[in-house]
């Protein structure tokens, strides 16, 4: 990922992080968390030691869309697991095989770095994202729920 990239991808995505965690907290808190959160895990940007950045092109050189992993589990800092934090297609090429490319080339991105495994969370109303991951062969391995009162 470029400079120009990284500054257009991280704009996008806090956005997009924001309205996710407004689910569950109040606008305020959701962009205070995701700035904490990037200040917390990207606090050199795209020089971030064990994190990497890609963007996929098509063949025609057309951004398609981002990745983000991290080359170690965030909390306990093992490296035999790297860590998904983001994944996304650009909307118009979305459902075209994009999404499972990338993940394909953000595993083999973990592999090369010694990782034997590749953790990730994923919005419990992100069905597209849950489809793709369960048809690449992710497992649920915890669980979080909640009720509206």
């Amino acid at each position: 990922m470029r400079p120009d990239e990284y500054e257009n991808y991280t704009t996008r995505r806090d956005l997009e992080y924001v309205q996710a965690l407004a689910e569950t907290l109040p606008a305020e808190a959701a962009m205070e968390k995701a700035r904490e959160d990037r200040a917390r895990f990207l606090p050199q940007g795209l020089a971030t030691e064990r994190h990497r950045l890609l963007a996929a092109e098509n063949t025609a050189g057309q951004v398609v869309g981002y990745a983000w992993v991290g080359l170690e589990e965030p909390r306990t800092k093992t490296t035999d697991t790297a860590w998904l934090h983001d994944i996304s297609v650009e909307e118009p090429y979305r459902r075209s095989g994009y999404g499972r490319a990338i993940l394909s080339a953000v595993e083999a991105v973990a592999r090369e770095a010694g990782a034997s495994r590749l953790g990730l969370n994923v919005f419990g109303d992100n069905a597209s994202a849950i489809s793709l991951y369960q048809t690449s062969g992710y497992e649920v391995t915890a669980q979080q729920m909640a009720k509206r009162l």
